[in-house]
């Protein structure tokens, strides 16, 4: 068996960090879009901003199961790649995909639209705010099938480790998201003034805009263009690819949606102690999710580099890729959170000057430094199981990790003990520790059962 040296360690670092770097600016441009989506509605008022900030999370509790089920598609790809497939028999798998990703987009639209007002309907929201978050959503429900095809491009071309694309529409939709905004919620440049409604329109455009970037890459690029995806006709191979997708994809759904849906049920936890926790609890957490964006690129981009190596064969090299992904990870979070923990006062400032909110804030950046370093390693060794096409166990893993262990112990910790809302963080803390632990176990045990020369198991 082969073993670790740091020359390779250093040289996948480099590699992986290549294709990380596009995808850190990808992140934060889609992160940009619900920032001024939020400035924007501000300044219409309370009724307005209400509607898009609950009809946004709304809409993100599918987001992320749709989003999951296409991550699917860099292994699968980035396999393929490795082995030396057929770019056509590729471009098959692509626009089997893509019908899979068509039919997913309609019914997303669909569930949206009907359940958008019985959920709405349970809220305690004003009837006017009610409404325009109604509006908002039956607007935004218009993007569902371009961000499902959208989301099959970009893991296409990132499975050719090709992550440039995926920065260009990011950039394109921010630029196109934030001028119809301001347009079609304010009324300017002639267009009607729609309020929130606008809001939603206006992410609907940029979805179409992504879209087109996409279409116009795979049209162009070299190495997409190869593939055909335009070619007419239904491919041979559309059940089998489908079901591929689904295998892989909806245990990667589950994993995404038991994370951030853990986050959503922790900050409603956090609501019930005052307005000031929950100012202080939003300004921790948004530092620490914009900190993230790095470790997730990482480990979205050693999903490639650990695919690319498993589709060729080279376990040992999968092995290293797999572990100069969470070694990054690790690096990166020792830096986040070592300023979260010496220079908390700063980067509250940058939030806030309300004396309480802020003394809040500060406590909480010290709880979310620990967590950093957890949530990195889970982001990365979660990636690196991805390249080997493991999403089963992973699931479980995480599944156990955020519902069965951290949010009881969140609830348990916030409302039964003197705790409080610092509670929450720590049930934030033990669901990531544990996943994190799970995760690397996980992926170590996997390889170094691979003996060399051996196939790993799809």
């Amino acid at each position: 068996m082969h073993t670790l040296n740091f020359q390779l360690l250093r040289r996948e670092a480099r590699e992986n960090l290549r294709l990380a770097l596009p995808i850190v600016a990808t992140q934060v441009s889609f992160m940009s879009m619900g920032t001024v989506d939020t400035i924007m509605a501000g300044r219409l008022g309370a009724d307005e901003l209400a509607a898009i900030g609950i009809g946004s999370n709304i809409w993100f509790l599918f987001f992320v199961i749709f989003i999951g089920v296409f991550m699917a598609c860099s292994p699968i790809v980035a396999q393929r790649v490795g082995a030396g497939a057929s770019p056509v028999e590729t471009g098959g798998f692509v626009r089997s995909a893509a019908i899979l990703a068509m039919g997913c987009g309609v019914l997303w639209m669909l569930v949206v639209r009907v359940l958008a007002q019985p959920i709405l309907s349970l809220l305690d929201l004003s009837e006017r705010a009610n409404v325009f978050a109604s509006d908002y959503l039956d607007a935004l429900s218009w993007g569902a099938i371009p961000l499902c095809l959208c989301f099959l491009g970009r893991n296409v071309a990132e499975g050719h480790a090709i992550t440039r694309v995926a920065l260009a529409a990011g950039v394109v939709a921010f630029a196109i998201n934030a001028a119809l905004d301001y347009g079609l919620m304010y009324g300017a440049w002639g267009l009607p003034a729609l309020g929130p409604a606008g809001c939603g329109w206006a992410s609907s455009a940029a979805s179409i805009a992504m879209l087109l970037i996409y279409a116009l890459a795979y049209a162009r690029l070299r190495r997409l263009r190869a593939l055909q995806v335009f070619r007419s006709g239904i491919p041979v191979q559309v059940s089998r690819d489908v079901g591929e997708i689904l295998r892989l994809g909806l245990p990667i759904a589950l994993i995404v949606a038991a994370e951030s849906w853990l986050f959503n049920l922790g900050a409603l936890i956090i609501a019930r102690f005052g307005g000031d926790v929950v100012g202080a609890h939003q300004i921790a957490i948004n530092f620490a999710a914009l900190s993230f964006m790095v470790p997730m690129s990482i480990g979205l981009a050693t999903t490639v580099r650990v695919g690319h190596a498993a589709g060729a064969g080279l376990q040992h090299e999968v092995r290293a890729r797999g572990l100069a992904g969470v070694a990054l990870g690790v690096t990166f979070a020792a830096m986040s959170a070592s300023a979260m923990a010496l220079a908390p006062g700063l980067i509250v400032a940058a939030y806030t000057d309300t004396p309480d909110v802020a003394a809040m804030a500060v406590r909480f950046l010290y709880f979310a430094a620990i967590f950093q370093l957890f949530d990195c390693v889970q982001a990365t060794a979660s990636g690196a199981l991805r390249g080997i096409k493991e999403t089963r166990v992973p699931m479980l893993i995480t599944v156990a990790a955020y519902w069965v262990v951290g949010l009881p112990l969140a609830a348990g910790l916030a409302f039964q003990t003197a705790a409080g809302p610092f509670g929450v963080w720590l049930g934030f803390i033990a669901a990531l520790a544990l996943a994190a632990v799970g995760l690397l176990t996980r992926f170590v045990l996997r390889t170094r059962q691979w003996q060399v020369g051996a196939a790993p198991a799809g």
